[in-house]
């Protein structure tokens, strides 16, 4: 938090005692009066005016240094006022008091509606876990039924109940990201192994859709979470299936740690990819093919910036789209 210069507190101060100074300078207006309609000597006033005035002086440098440190005081609070309201300059005045009284009664309130917070949060968290687990039993034996019999009906059905699975996992990992005890787990993993997981689960969609997949084998590791990181690259492997309509989807790794997944599809506006990883943004295209949610890129984006990599988005409408996952991690040395 940037300080205050001392003069701008220095004028403030003069500003919050005002009043004072001009009062004080009408008791000396109204003793020279009387003093010159009486025919007394004008001296006497100005001597006793230059008195109390350097008294005064003496007294406001004092005044001021006080109102210095309690302004630096209650700004040093300010920083950590959650934690720090019991450290409050004691009050000189009972406005004072009344203020303190305030703060601590709100934040006692606000103290109260955190923990009902949290434990509605933690009732919501343990509720949705239970649902999606749930409802994986009713998908298993779906999927079962449909795979018993090769046919079309059956493989739009299975193609159906894939993206639904889709959504019940997106809905947990929403939940999971805005919670305080997100299960993250940071080593160095094998990038191709984390790559294959993720086109293995989509090879089916691929097949499907006769779009064909182009992938250069990964060398080296990364530090990541390996869990989060394929649901970043399950999600961008979902939007490339599902806005491509023929052509291919390429996946490469750079060498500079950078994961590049680029397919042939409808492309994205120019002026929607400055907003595509916002929250529920679909775009031009999105709100055209009516199955945009608009919270995929919005959890990849908050998914990279919690294991820190960077994302980003180069495309053009018609030819395509190539995301950008920058995975290099500075190596930390120990001496």
């Amino acid at each position: 938090m940037k300080e205050e210069k001392w003069y701008h507190i220095l004028g403030k101060f003069l500003g919050q005692y005002r009043r004072s100074v001009l009062l004080f300078l009408v008791y000396c207006l109204i003793y020279a009066v009387l003093f010159s309609l009486y025919d007394l000597e004008l001296e006497a006033v100005l001597y006793a005016a230059g008195l109390c005035g350097l008294l005064t002086a003496v007294l406001a440098l004092w005044r001021f240094r006080c109102y210095l440190a309690g302004h630096r005081t209650r700004r040093r609070i300010l920083e950590n006022v959650e934690f720090l309201l019991d450290e409050l300059p004691s009050p000189e005045t009972l406005g004072e008091a009344d203020y303190q009284e305030m703060l601590r009664k709100l934040k006692t309130i606000f103290d109260e509606n955190v923990i009902d917070w949290q434990n509605e949060r933690r009732e919501s968290m343990d509720y949705y876990t239970t649902w999606v687990h749930q409802i994986k039993t009713p998908i298993s034996v779906m999927r079962m039924n449909l795979q018993g019999e090769d046919t079309e009906e059956h493989r739009e059905l299975l193609a159906e109940l894939f993206r639904v699975e889709q959504y019940v996992e997106m809905a947990l990992n929403w939940m999971r990201l805005g919670s305080d005890s997100t299960d993250f787990l940071f080593r160095e993993y094998a990038l191709d192994g984390i790559i294959r997981q993720a086109i293995r689960k989509y090879a089916p969609q691929f097949i499907r859709r006769r779009i064909r997949l182009v992938y250069e084998p990964a060398e080296g590791k990364v530090l990541t979470d390996e869990k989060w990181l394929l649901f970043i690259i399950e999600q961008l492997l979902s939007n490339a299936v599902k806005y491509t309509q023929q052509g291919s989807v390429s996946i490469r790794v750079v060498p500079e740690k950078v994961l590049e997944i680029e397919d042939t599809g409808i492309g994205i506006a120019p002026e929607d990819v400055p907003r595509i990883f916002e929250k529920g943004f679909t775009g031009y295209n999105g709100r055209a093919d009516k199955k945009s949610t608009g919270l995929g890129l919005y959890l990849c984006r908050l998914t990279a910036e919690k294991l820190s990599h960077k994302i980003s988005v180069e495309s053009q409408v018609g030819v395509g789209t190539k995301v950008s996952i920058d995975l290099h991690s500075d190596t930390l040395w120990v001496e």
